[in-house]
């Protein structure tokens, strides 16, 4: 049986009628760059979510990017994150100047440890981003009472938590801003490269909409720098589409994750805690094991695809090494860094393909067992 770590053509069959009916209005408007869909999109989202805007962008990357400026974070200025997590998190974070500070995470869930934030606040600090990575909600009460407490910025990292909320509260619309990506295989994801920023701030809103297309207040009148982070109108119409369908996906994955735990207990694997099958919409599948590089090899082998996410912790990356963070400093992310594994996870996964893949485990270690 051959399994692929997502299946974007098997999505795109059973919405096809709807998605060629939208990329063949883009095509015969000629509003390629934002346009009607795009806007449409903006408003949808900003409903879907409960915020009062939502800004439409190429990346997740240049929401992070542009909720940074828009909340005057720059040159000398500390935020607060967690060291398990894409790249692009801290990479925003370096493209305004300012410096990334860690927190080590949760032993179940992944996100930062909450309790551990004021520890590393300084005068320097000026904003949190959590992460709420896998599709797993950070403890928002607790960061939200924090940051009122010492004045600091929220910006949410909700790249992987398309329609989790968190006590009846959608993530990403807590912070500031909420940061998404619609990179291709997320759980609402684009044909291609593009993001957004959800906010109810008006001047934070007003101002990421003139920094994503070059600084215009208005067509040729710059009233600083920009950049071109616009959203394409093939994106706005794809996304138009599959936003109306993601409860439904996240609800799919939901029990597609109580499957694997179900079927892997007794296996050898530690699954995700129980109390996430309610509440993450299983962005990625993430289970902890030993031997993890060989079971993955062994998956790979059988026709299962399986990743690591993610490998390196940042403050390990040769990147980061000016900031002078040294191996032990987060004890739990560099543990898990050597033990997480990604199992296929997407809505269209087929009961039968759980239980292949899961049957799998167990003869892994049935077999490193006996011998």
């Amino acid at each position: 049986m051959k399994i692929p770590f997502v299946d974007l053509e098997a999505q795109y069959l059973s919405i096809k009628p709807e998605i060629d009916l939208a990329l063949r209005k883009i095509v015969e408007s000629g509003r390629f760059i934002l346009g009607e869909e795009v806007e449409l999109f903006e408003k949808e989202f900003a409903d879907y979510y409960g915020t009062k805007y939502c800004i439409a962008l190429n990346s997740g990357t240049s929401a992070l990017h542009l909720s940074l400026l828009a909340n005057n974070i720059g040159p000398g200025d500390e935020v607060i994150t967690q060291p398990n997590t894409f790249f692009a998190t801290c990479e925003a974070i370096s493209y305004i100047g300012a410096r990334p500070v860690f927190v080590d995470i949760n032993p179940d869930d992944h996100t930062i440890d909450v309790s551990k934030i004021e520890r590393v606040i300084t005068k320097r600090t000026k904003a949190i981003i959590p992460v709420h990575l896998f599709g797993n909600p950070t403890d928002m009460d607790s960061l939200m009472k924090i940051a009122k407490k010492n004045n600091l910025v929220v910006i949410e990292d909700s790249a992987q938590a398309h329609g989790v909320s968190y006590k009846k509260k959608k993530l990403g619309s807590f912070g500031n801003t909420g940061c998404f990506s619609f990179y291709p295989t997320k759980v609402l994801g684009a044909y291609g490269e593009a993001g957004a920023v959800a906010t109810s701030d008006k001047k934070i809103e007003k101002k990421i909409r003139m920094l994503r297309d070059h600084g215009q207040s208005k067509k040729y009148y710059h009233k600083f720098i920009g950049y071109n982070y616009r959203m394409d109108g093939f994106q706005g119409a794809v996304l138009r589409v599959k936003l109306k369908r993601l409860d439904d996906w996240v609800s799919k994955r939901r029990s597609n994750a109580k499957l694997y735990n179900f079927l892997l207990k007794g296996s050898g694997v530690i699954t995700p805690p129980a109390r996430l099958l309610v509440i993450s919409n299983f962005q990625y599948y993430v289970i902890r094991c030993k031997k993890r590089n060989a079971l993955k090899d062994y998956l790979i082998r059988n026709g299962v695809s399986a990743l690591i996410h993610y490998p390196v912790p940042i403050h390990l990356e040769n990147s980061y090494k000016h900031l002078g963070y040294k191996e032990g400093d987060f004890p739990i992310t560099e543990k898990y860094a050597k033990e997480i594994l990604t199992l296929p996870m997407y809505s269209e996964l087929e009961k039968s393909q759980i239980k292949y893949i899961a049957d799998l485990v167990k003869r892994f270690y049935r077999e490193k067992k006996q011998k």
